[in-house]
């Protein structure tokens, strides 16, 4: 083994249960199990200090291990759908990082958040297909809004605040949906996650801590708004 192989794979060898690797190896297996991304879709990225953390695409959630995560320098250029990324390691697997990569970006230049979770949820596509014709996904005087910031990383929100999380089109090819996400978060300053139509939801945090509490909250919003939808109850209450 090359000292540079070795160096990178230091990387991503920890005996830490905290050190990024290994959490996001951990925390795919979660999501896996809450069946937030099953079938390799979904995703998590990790960013501490001058470096991002992302799992690979294409392999099985809940079998992702340390060895299989890139890891790449940040700052860097924004990363584009369809240009190079700097990378510090690659997986020596021929893997490629997940499709997430730009819109990751996303969430670490405008919210400067410390990390992002994509989730293909079934209740966040139901709220999709709902709340098509509005294009924004409504709720209030739920206790559960009480978990999720402004942003993303600001004040919580009141129980009597009425979140609001924009719908954004799907496109064929998941890095396309970067300038999209973009669009939605600075016409959105307050908004904590964007929905994607008929696919899942991006949700970011100022650490993964923070940004995996705010899928959680949101996910449950998701889905009692659906069934109150379904039932014929409004989801958003007059004051």
């Amino acid at each position: 083994m090359s000292a540079s192989t070795e160096q990178e794979d230091a990387l991503v060898t920890s005996t830490d249960p905290l050190h990024p690797a290994n959490l996001i190896s951990e925390l795919c297996a979660s999501f896996y199990n809450l069946g937030w991304v099953t079938g390799t879709g979904g995703g998590i990225c990790i960013r501490t200090d001058d470096k991002v953390y992302i799992a690979p695409s294409g392999v099985q959630k809940e079998r992702i291990e340390p060895s299989h995560i890139f890891v790449l320098p940040y700052p860097q250029a924004e990363p584009s759908p369809h240009t190079d990324r700097i990378f510090l390691r690659r997986p020596k697997l021929n893997l490629k990082e997940s499709a997430c990569t730009p819109l990751f970006w996303n969430a670490f230049t405008i919210r400067n958040a410390g990390s992002c979770i994509h989730t293909h949820s079934q209740n966040a596509v139901m709220a999709t297909l709902l709340w098509e014709k509005e294009k924004m996904f409504r709720i209030s005087h739920q206790e559960m809004i009480k978990g999720v910031r402004i942003g993303g990383n600001g004040r919580t929100l009141s129980y009597l605040d009425t979140l609001e999380v924009p719908i954004i089109d799907n496109t064929p090819n998941e890095e396309d949906l970067k300038d999209s996400m973009k669009e939605a978060m600075e016409k959105y300053p307050s908004a904590a996650g964007i929905l994607v139509l008929r696919h899942g939801i991006y949700v970011w945090g100022d650490d993964w801590q923070k940004a995996k509490t705010q899928t959680e909250c949101l996910d449950y919003l998701l889905e009692i708004g659906v069934k109150m939808k379904l039932a014929g109850l409004p989801t958003v209450l007059n004051q």
